[in-house]
């Protein structure tokens, strides 16, 4: 049986304990992390007493609830110590007759009974960094060997928030517009405040290049940003910076590059011969939200719940 708790009705032991246990666990499905992507928008959906667990972030327009994974926040979904395909079903099955649903991203641990649209995501596991450098492409390899001269002005440093903010603010593409670029930057403070993500920067001649944001815990290292003065693109300083990370943390820790469906960013990551690892996402145009909000069934159940 599956129950729906708002936020103050969670049980965030239980739920941690799930979590951490579950066969699909993921950094971003984690209280501190989702409270801050989300400013603590989000319930849960919990099969029996915390067997399984679904958190489920929304935002509020018009006086209703939307589904939408929050901000840097790339997959959620259903944690159970085992992946059940019909358990799975029965929680998408929920989410899809109760809530208006912009977009949400399942892990890539979930299955289901029925075939959904996948998008992509690039994962190391841990293992000797001898074994992940040798898997590297002959590419990537050429690109970390820098010249004696580049080598002898180049530093890599963990920064500070302040200094990473000038420099994401000066080279953050693909931002839709100023007030993206500002909810990243909020969010990017917030979590660096909360001793969960770091900035690794690249120095060529006393000046940063290149900047990366790492999310990191007990069992995972993420790639949450990468920011690059395009004048220095043949230093690769981004690939130093993170064959660097991975090089100190792979033995124990998870690498995950937060995927991309930019052609150009895939080619990168694909570069470190990571493992593709595809998660099921569902998404509604506005069109399908109106459509199904105005179903006189749905606005009866969305009042009634109110």
């Amino acid at each position: 049986m599956i129950k729906r708790l708002p936020y103050h009705e969670i049980d965030f032991e239980k739920y941690t304990q799930c979590l951490e246990n579950s066969q699909q666990r993921k950094y971003s499905a984690t209280k501190d992390f989702l409270d801050i992507t989300s400013n603590k928008q989000w319930e849960l959906l919990v099969y029996n007493n915390y067997e399984a667990v679904m958190p489920v972030p929304f935002v509020i327009k018009f006086g209703f609830k939307f589904v939408i994974n929050p901000k840097l926040c790339q997959q959620l979904g259903i944690f159970s110590p085992k992946d059940s395909v019909e358990i799975n079903t029965e929680f998408l099955s929920y989410l899809q007759r109760n809530y208006l649903t912009r977009i949400y991203s399942f892990n890539d641990g979930n299955h289901f009974q029925i075939d959904l649209k996948k998008k992509k995501n690039y994962i190391i596991y841990p293992d000797s960094y001898e074994n992940v450098y040798s898997k590297y492409s002959p590419k990537r390899k050429r690109k970390l060997r820098s010249e004696i001269e580049i080598l002898n002005e180049s530093e890599i440093k963990v920064i500070g928030f302040s200094d990473a903010q000038k420099f994401i603010q000066a080279n953050l593409l693909g931002a839709d517009k100023d007030s993206d670029i500002v909810d990243f930057i909020k969010l990017f403070k917030k979590l660096y405040l909360a001793g969960l993500v770091f900035f690794h920067a690249y120095y060529y001649k006393n000046k940063i290049i290149n900047v990366i944001a790492v999310y990191s815990d007990e069992k995972t290292n993420a790639l949450l940003g990468t920011f690059n003065d395009k004048n220095y693109v043949k230093i690769s300083g981004a690939s130093i910076l993170i064959d660097e990370t991975i090089k100190k943390n792979i033995d124990r820790k998870i690498f995950d590059f937060e995927g991309s469906e930019l052609p150009n960013v895939e080619e990168f990551f694909r570069g470190f011969r990571p493992e593709l690892k595809p998660f099921p996402v569902i998404e509604y145009s506005n069109k399908g939200l109106l459509l199904k909000l105005l179903n006189p069934k749905y606005l009866f159940q969305s009042l009634f719940k109110k």
